[in-house]
């Protein structure tokens, strides 16, 4: 398949490729629109988070040395949101310092400068057939199972379907399990940064408790005084 033509399992993906070296970000925006994917960009670490609390990407590239806030955070704060986007990080520097940082707080692959744009989509190829299966797979806190793509619970032998809004509270409480998300972070996850509020996220959390909670002994949806709301398996009670 020659450079230009696009592949229809990679049409409609989207993509934002965080670095503040324009050649290479024009070189790698170019080639991955060539390809079939939309392409937003962002030169710096602010800018970026700001893209990813109002926008859903399928991937993310991001350079691990940017202005104003560097990838490493960029990364951190995106994985203690509850954001599950795969992240490919680029480095010039090829030490297994940097490289074992750079999983620590979240990245899913590492590409070193330079590098030959073909193996930069090789490594996005694979990263999103990771994530297809992983979704496939569900996500799972003990005995407590969600289905993502048919938002749906199993707990023990409990089951029952979610709301969209309730779906998306579960999966940010599960995916950042057993660590505490804040208020904010949750209205976010759940509404955007537009929506939602504190009274509203109470209430959400009530009707999700009824569900997954309600028949059984232990509960696992935990609320923190005056922080937030967790997912813990439920022999690990420790907070209300």
């Amino acid at each position: 398949m020659g450079i230009g033509m696009a592949n229809d399992a990679v049409i409609g993906l989207r993509v934002l490729v965080v670095e503040d070296q324009r050649d290479i970000a024009e070189n790698v925006w170019d080639y991955l629109e060539r390809r079939g994917y939309e392409v937003d960009h962002a030169y710096d670490g602010v800018t970026a988070t700001r893209l990813l609390e109002s926008t859903c990407y399928d991937l993310i590239v991001l350079d691990l040395g940017l202005p104003r806030l560097d990838g490493i955070e960029v990364c951190r704060q995106l994985r203690k949101r509850g954001g599950t986007v795969p992240v490919l990080m680029l480095t010039a520097r090829d030490t297994l310092d940097d490289k074992l940082l750079g999983f620590e707080v979240g990245a899913d692959d590492y590409l070193t400068k330079p590098f030959a744009l073909e193996e930069l989509e090789a490594r996005l190829r694979n990263l999103i057939r990771r994530a297809r299966r992983d979704e496939t797979a569900g996500l799972v806190v003990g005995r407590l199972r969600f289905d993502p793509s048919g938002q749906r619970f199993f707990r023990d032998h409990q089951q029952g379907q979610l709301t969209p809004l309730q779906a998306r509270l579960l999966a940010a409480l599960m995916r950042a399990s057993p660590n505490v998300l804040r208020h904010a972070e949750l209205v976010t996850a759940v509404w955007g940064p537009e929506g939602g509020d504190s009274t509203a996220l109470h209430g959400l959390v009530h009707s999700l408790r009824q569900l997954i909670d309600r028949p059984f002994e232990h509960a696992m949806l935990l609320s923190v005084h005056g922080i937030g709301y967790r997912v813990v398996e439920a022999a690990d009670q420790d907070d209300d």
